[in-house]
């Protein structure tokens, strides 16, 4: 079976992205973060083999890709989309060994690169392939025993916040995720606010010289942590930023201990429904990542600019940065002129851009595991 012919035996698997809202580069801290699942998902349609071949085409673009489902498989070529494939087999192969291989189309209707997890619900939905393949059903917390580690294959050492958000999120709800161990608390999301997703036009991709920069902010902020003696950033004071010598240590510490702050204040104004307040801690979190972190980039700089001047009331950059989204925070009643002022601000005189692509509406949906039928 090859380029999307299935039998009338064949599953599927479908993962939403997510977008953060607040708690940007902590969950590697073991630090609370509060995303969102989105209604835009990855699809992996597949069929189980009679041998440990895997098989899998693209519906986006990105062709066809193939391998032996071994013990020990190497790394394809850097940014590859294979390698995502391969670090689902080697995921599960580590916890139950090697197994039948599938055959798979997947589509998705997720902008790539856009710091909206797409990476993390591909690699996500073919760790639940396999599993399905072989008649493996593993609950939740089984899988983030799992997921995080596994996706380092890739070479991206992030945290747990996007396989506990495309996994286990709850319609209607932001999803609040605790680490050590990892726990989930849904909170709903008031039904007069809502979001978007803004793409900056700007590519973040998870390799090369943006991977690099990213795994140096995780270990500067580990390192910061060392020489002030503490084992852990809960009850870190910021003020003991002062300490450390280094620029990038001390920025990467105070980013930490302060989106620590800021993910608490913003699920209570979220629980208690203050709007306004809400969105001055999203753009508080985007002053930090771009003048703490420095991970922000100029066209995400702007688009934030242009998203209040558009009459939100709150935005800033989601994901690893570099590039990629931004969440917009406004009054649902004003979510289409917020939408209408950015076409004709932002992205006036951009030929590339695509609104169904770039310019989406952020609807609480709900994960992975939601979908799955109890094994029988």
């Amino acid at each position: 079976m090859r380029q999307g012919v299935f039998s009338t035996g064949a599953r599927a698997i479908s993962v939403p992205g997510r977008v953060n809202l607040i708690g940007e580069h902590i969950d590697y801290h073991g630090l609370d973060v509060l995303p969102m699942a989105l209604e835009r998902r990855v699809r992996v349609r597949f069929q189980p083999r009679n041998d440990a071949r895997i098989h899998a085409s693209s519906h986006n673009g990105y062709g066809q890709r193939g391998f032996d489902w071994t013990p020990a498989l190497e790394p394809a070529a850097v940014g590859d989309w294979e390698n995502y494939l391969r670090a689902a087999a080697t995921t599960v192969a580590a916890r139950w060994n090697p197994g039948l291989g599938i055959d798979a189309d997947v589509d998705s209707d997720l902008p790539a690169a856009a710091g909206l997890s797409s990476s993390s619900a591909l690699y996500a939905g073919f760790v639940l392939a396999l599993l399905e393949a072989n008649g493996i059903r593993a609950g939740f917390d089984e899988l983030m025993d799992i997921l995080p580690e596994g996706e380092q294959f890739v070479g991206t050492r992030g945290g747990g916040m996007d396989h506990a958000a495309v996994l286990g999120a709850v319609a209607g709800c932001a999803l609040r995720v605790r680490f050590r161990p990892v726990r989930v608390e849904p909170v709903p999301v008031p039904p007069g606010w809502a979001f978007l997703v803004a793409h900056s036009m700007t590519t973040a991709h998870k390799s090369g010289g943006a991977r690099d920069e990213y795994n140096a902010r995780r270990t500067a902020g580990h390192t910061a942590l060392q020489r002030l003696g503490l084992t852990s950033y809960q009850s870190a004071d910021p003020a003991d930023a002062r300490r450390l010598e280094s620029p990038l240590e001390r920025d990467s510490y105070l980013h930490v201990t302060t989106e620590r702050d800021r993910v608490e204040h913003a699920v209570r104004l979220m629980q208690t429904g203050d709007a306004e307040a809400f969105g001055a801690v999203l753009c508080a979190s985007h002053d930090s990542l771009r003048d703490r972190l420095k991970v922000s980039c100029h066209a995400l700089d702007q688009l934030v600019t242009a998203a209040l001047a558009a009459g939100a009331l709150g935005a800033r950059l989601t994901g690893a940065g570099f590039g990629g989204c931004a969440v917009i925070f406004c009054r649902r009643h004003d979510r289409d002129a917020v939408r209408d002022r950015l076409k004709h601000s932002f992205y006036a005189g951009k030929p590339e851009f695509v609104e169904s692509l770039h310019l989406i509406d952020a609807e609480a949906g709900a994960g992975a595991l939601a979908s799955l039928a109890p094994v029988e």
